[in-house]
């Protein structure tokens, strides 16, 4: 058997029932619902396929980097080259050499992302410096 309800709830019944008759006028008179479908008759701009440009960009040439080995551990295989055309320095590794890297070597290499930052590789001697 049904429990009757207080006044209260048959009154915030009637509100809720209010408020969602309410926000469905407001929904008809905003034009979203609709009894008619929506036009289907728009005119479709012809495009000439002889006019359409397809390309390519240009890739640039891998730039060529210029450092000195500033530090070199041999032990460990690892060290740093300082840019010569700014004051950054790159980490490398022994693995990356392609040849024999000694401290103050001029060398020309590449950059690749690490973990910790851009490591040099690719790593080849340019020219000695005597110290």
């Amino acid at each position: 058997m049904a429990r009757p309800q207080t006044f209260s709830k048959k009154e915030n019944e009637k509100k809720k029932q209010a408020r969602r008759l309410e926000k469905q006028n407001r929904k008809e008179e905003s034009g979203r619902i609709t009894s008619t479908p929506p036009e289907t008759n728009h005119k479709k701009e012809e495009i000439n396929h002889e006019e359409i440009v397809i390309s390519t960009p240009r890739q640039e040439s891998p730039e060529v980097r210029k450092g000195r080995v500033e530090y070199f551990n041999v032990s460990k295989g690892y060290g740093f080259i300082k840019d010569l055309s700014g004051t950054e320095k790159y980490f490398f590794h022994v693995s990356n050499a392609l040849s024999e890297l000694v401290e103050n070597a001029i060398v020309i290499f590449d950059l690749e992302r690490g973990k910790r930052g851009m490591n040099a590789i690719n790593i080849c001697i340019s020219e000695r410096t005597a110290d």
